[in-house]
């Protein structure tokens, strides 16, 4: 199974933007770090090597650290899919205190489902201190459908498609499938809050955990993307927090319509009125844009 993921690596999601220089500490930029998607890797020079290097020209001596879950590129990759997700937000707090770039603050930047692990990241571990989180076609609310993710001629998707499809809560995929541990079951709500390893607890589905929603508001912004074209992320209104309404499978709410927004279990209520939340959209299919866009819209939140 894990060597057909080789195929994978390859086949990552390719972000439509075309070394690393030295460090300098006194340059007055933060330092920024960022998490690659499913089937990607931190260090794909068609993905996440170039989104690196073009932040890296983008704005003069910054710091940017891929966090790699893994010892290797390849380790990396599989756990993507197969790691338990708890288990990876914990390497990366790990990574993250014990880099001294980071000891003053950092900036950080999820694509796909890392950037919902990023949240998590910011909800359990404060120190280093995360200012920005910018969340580029990240699922905030879980997924319901998989109508296409990379790597289709590995098979990979048709063996993560039958497994959630016939059993998404059970013990064994949530603990050895990284999507099952975000996926979000409308029609079975009462499964997916008591059975959810991940996505249940950040969103605080079962009880309110005060620290979450403390972290999560030391925040100064929390930037969500949607790409409006998006074939990959079924619904697309996670990409803003939104969701499909309890209960069905055809309607959507917006994350002000939601209950987790008008309870406020999260701070996010909070957050809005603050000024804290923004929502960007770009045409596009998932993780795709140009380098303009990029530039021009999320730049600034960096700098």
């Amino acid at each position: 199974m894990r060597a057909a993921l080789l195929c994978v690596l390859l086949a990552a999601p390719v972000l439509l933007v075309a070394g690393s220089p030295v460090y300098k500490s006194d340059n007055g930029t933060v330092p920024l770090v960022i998490w690659h998607g499913m089937g990607d890797s931190c260090c794909n020079p068609l993905s996440m090597g170039a989104m690196k290097k073009m932040i890296e020209e983008e704005i003069s001596g910054i710091y940017v650290l891929s966090l790699m879950i893994g010892k290797n590129v390849v380790q990396d990759t599989e756990n993507g899919f197969f790691l338990d997700v708890n288990e990876q937000v914990s390497m990366a707090c790990s990574q993250l205190t014990q880099d001294p770039q980071l000891k003053g603050g950092y900036n950080a930047m999820g694509f796909s489902q890392g950037a919902q692990f990023l949240r998590a990241v910011a909800q359990r571990c404060p120190s280093p201190p995360m200012k920005t989180l910018i969340s580029v076609g990240g699922q905030h609310q879980g997924v319901y459908g998989l109508p296409r993710c990379p790597g289709e001629s590995s098979h990979i998707c048709d063996m993560i498609r039958k497994a959630l499809n016939s059993g998404a809560y059970s013990d064994l995929v949530q603990k050895h499938l990284v999507q099952a541990q975000y996926w979000h079951d409308p029609l079975n709500d009462d499964l997916y809050k008591k059975h959810s390893l991940f996505l249940a607890d950040i969103n605080q589905e079962r009880a309110v955990n005060e620290t979450y929603k403390k972290n999560l508001q030391l925040l100064e912004k929390f930037v969500m993307v949607k790409f409006l074209q998006d074939t990959v992320v079924d619904p697309v209104d996670t990409e803003w927090f939104g969701f499909l309404k309890t209960g069905q499978a055809k309607e959507t709410e917006t994350l002000q319509e939601s209950l987790l927004y008008k309870e406020d279990r999260l701070g996010l209520a909070a957050m809005d009125k603050a000024g804290k939340l923004d929502f960007l959209a770009t045409k596009g299919d998932h993780l795709q844009f140009s380098r303009e866009w990029f530039t021009a819209n999320l730049v600034p939140y960096l700098q």
